[in-house]
């Protein structure tokens, strides 16, 4: 089984790669992402489809770069610099940390702090 870090990195692999079904594939099926404030942004493959589809469709040259990671027991902590960033209703370039929770070789649960 992969490490927590390495399911995270995989991740992080495929959505520089815009490659949505190999970034989906890293989540567990009853994934939840939550904003800053814990509100539901996404749940579930559907839902992801539904955020990042658009997003990787509309964005050829984005990209994150981990500026720092953290890890502590279950959880990997991102500091990421996403560039590239082409959707409606947000900045091209951002900053965020993503707090991602990893079981069983799978992300279930994320909260990004935009």
């Amino acid at each position: 089984m992969p490490t927590n870090e390495q399911v995270i990195q995989t991740q992080v692999d495929a959505f520089n790669a815009r490659d949505l079904a190999r970034f989906i594939d890293c989540y567990s099926s009853d994934i939840v992402i939550l904003d800053g404030d814990g509100n539901q942004m996404a749940k579930g493959p559907e839902g992801m489809k539904q955020m990042y589809g658009p997003l990787f469709a509309q964005s050829p040259n984005l990209q994150c770069e981990i500026k720092k990671r953290i890890m502590v027991g279950q959880y990997v902590i991102d500091e990421e610099h996403v560039t590239g960033f082409n959707l409606s209703g947000y900045p091209s370039e951002m900053r965020a940390a993503a707090v991602y929770r990893v079981s069983g070789g799978r992300i279930t649960r994320v909260q990004l702090l935009l």
